[in-house]
C-alpha cells in the first residue's frame, strides 16, 4: 500500500509494517447492460412493466413480431437508447416479478 506524508504533499512510500487494508465484497444481481430491439426490423421495443422474465411476452410495435422477451434482448456493446439492465436472481427470491 502506498501513501503520501501526514499533510499530503509528500513523496509516495510504502504504508509501515502493520498496516491493514480492507476489501470489502458488494453484493450485486446486476449481469449486464443490454438493449430490446426487434429481431426483425431493429425498432426499439418497451416492455408493459419495468421489471419483467425473460419469459414475458412482447410484441413489436413497429411490425407486430411477437416473442418472447429474451428474443429481443441484445447484449452485444455498445447498448443503444432502448437500453436495459439485466438481473439474475435467485429462484427462491421473488424481489422482481413482471407478473401481478
Amino acid at each position: 500500500m502506498l501513501e503520501r506524508g501526514g499533510d499530503g504533499s509528500g513523496p509516495l512510500r510504502r504504508a509501515q509494517a502493520g498496516a491493514k487494508e480492507e476489501h470489502r465484497r458488494a453484493r450485486t444481481t446486476r449481469l449486464a447492460t443490454g438493449t430490446l430491439a426487434c429481431p426483425r426490423c431493429d425498432a426499439p421495443v418497451m416492455p408493459a412493466t419495468p421489471r419483467a422474465r425473460p419469459d414475458a411476452p412482447l410484441a413489436c410495435p413497429f411490425c407486430g413480431h411477437a416473442a418472447a422477451l429474451r428474443d429481443f434482448l441484445s447484449l452485444a456493446a455498445p447498448a443503444r437508447p432502448a437500453r436495459v439492465e439485466v438481473h439474475v436472481l435467485d429462484r427462491g427470491v421473488r424481489r422482481y416479478s413482471g407478473r401481478t
